[in-house]
């Protein structure tokens, strides 16, 4: 399914892009801003319009508890409409402590390459796309 832009008319495509990030503790505040950062970045290097985010799904590991990451996106303008989940990571033993990861399903032009960040320690989960970093 595609849908066209009123400027340019290129197609666009729902794509879904990951991302993720750490905390530097389980805080209010270290949630906030490890989740702007990575929000910003995803919008940043992906040129995201707010009313082309169709969902967002968040998932924690079990050592982050002080608040939801999607309460965080939600206080973004425009964001209002968009579908925001969050859930806890699977355990998996030597995982890395204190992630967040994303994954944000949006409609993108057809032509554009998808890019995903992964920021702080988790750039260890995706090394390949380090790059784009």
């Amino acid at each position: 399914m595609s849908m066209s832009t009123t400027p340019q008319s290129f197609p666009l495509s729902l794509r879904g892009l990951r991302g993720a990030t750490t905390c530097t503790a389980n805080t209010t505040e270290a949630i906030e801003v490890a989740v702007d950062e990575l929000i910003e970045m995803m919008i940043q290097r992906n040129a995201l319009e707010s009313d082309r985010v169709v969902s967002v799904l968040f998932s924690v590991t079990s050592d982050l508890n002080a608040c939801f990451p999607a309460a965080v996106v939600r206080r973004r303008s425009g964001w209002d409409g968009v579908a925001l989940l969050d859930c806890q990571q699977m355990a998996v033993d030597g995982d890395i402590h204190r992630c967040i990861r994303v994954l944000a399903h949006v409609w993108m032009p057809q032509n554009r390459i998808p890019v995903h960040p992964y920021l702080g320690e988790a750039i260890q989960l995706r090394p390949d796309l380090s790059s784009y970093t």
